[in-house]
């Protein structure tokens, strides 16, 4: 696979820029691991202060929830999973790593979804992608890096063909490219019309409060239309894909065609043996956040 770097995770030291008990980072990021479901962390108070919840109003569109935090460039905007909101372990942890460095940060929710307007049953990949471009258009200043989980590594990819000169890195997290379509195709001939028929998928999922994900036919005939492993796809932005070995909702070969997939040259796919697909635990956050440093000093250095 040309231009596909294979980092062994061992290999990864201590960031340059800063240390974990640099800015009270560490004391953040460990109260955030610590707790528990139904707690809120022991820095979020604060945190909240300083990143109110706001709304993007849109004309003929749902308005988006988003908590925004002004600072330096790259900027970071954080793209969450399927059904997934703003306030997830990830989404917070980079707040909180971002806030340590003074650069920008951008978390939202989907239409549809947490406290952002729409109706769930109308949304689609499409229009997943149009709010990740109105968060892109409408409050980012300058150049981002996006940071995309699970299926908001997918849209990543789109945001970054469509905005090519404000997208100048990529970070996968268990990049969920083309899933839904993949996984409802390898289904036998007789599920398929089945679900066809009855107009919706029911999907046991430990991750899903109810235990399972209802999912419309009508999504994942729209999400055809989105699917970008069947061709090359034109990304030249430098791209870093992590997944864990664990992963039982997105196998980790998914990010191997990513990486063989993009025109990008500069692709680093990192495997975690032990992970699972939410890649929350500290050692997974630690590896997030190691990363986005590495590719702010990364694009710093090319600036400069």
């Amino acid at each position: 696979m040309a231009g596909l770097g294979m980092v062994a995770v061992a290999a990864w030291g201590s960031c340059r820029r800063w240390g974990w008990t640099a800015f009270g980072f560490h004391r953040g990021l460990s109260a955030l691991l610590a707790r528990k479901p139904e707690r809120a962390p022991r820095w979020l108070p604060a945190c909240r202060q300083k990143t109110s919840i706001s709304f993007l109003s849109r004309p003929d569109l749902p308005n988006l929830a988003y908590k925004r935090l002004k600072g330096k460039s790259p900027g970071i905007i954080f793209i969450p999973g399927y059904l997934s909101n703003m306030n997830g372990t990830k989404a917070l942890a980079i707040e909180e790593f971002c806030k340590s460095l003074g650069h920008a940060y951008i978390r939202f929710d989907y239409s549809g979804v947490g406290n952002s307007d729409g109706d769930l049953q109308e949304c689609t990949v499409g229009r997943w992608r149009k709010d990740v471009l109105s968060i892109i258009d409408d409050l980012a200043v300058g150049p981002q890096i996006l940071v995309g989980s699970s299926l908001g590594g997918w849209l990543m990819l789109h945001a970054a063909i469509a905005r090519p000169q404000k997208v100048v890195a990529l970070i996968g997290i268990a990049t969920a490219v083309d899933g839904v379509v993949t996984h409802f195709n390898q289904l036998p001939v007789e599920a398929k019309k089945e679900i066809e028929m009855k107009g919706v998928w029911s999907i046991p999922s430990k991750y899903s409060e109810e235990g399972v994900y209802h999912i419309q036919y009508s999504f994942i005939k729209e999400a055809e239309h989105h699917c970008l492993l069947h061709s090359p796809i034109p990304v030249n932005c430098p791209i870093r894909l992590l997944h864990g070995l664990k992963d039982d909702i997105v196998p980790w070969h998914t990010s191997m065609q990513v990486a063989d997939r993009v025109v990008s040259k500069d692709v680093d796919v990192i495997l975690r043996k032990h992970s699972d697909h939410r890649m929350k635990e500290k050692a997974d956050i630690q590896l997030i956040v190691y990363t986005i440093d590495d590719l702010i000093d990364k694009l710093s250095t090319v600036v400069n």
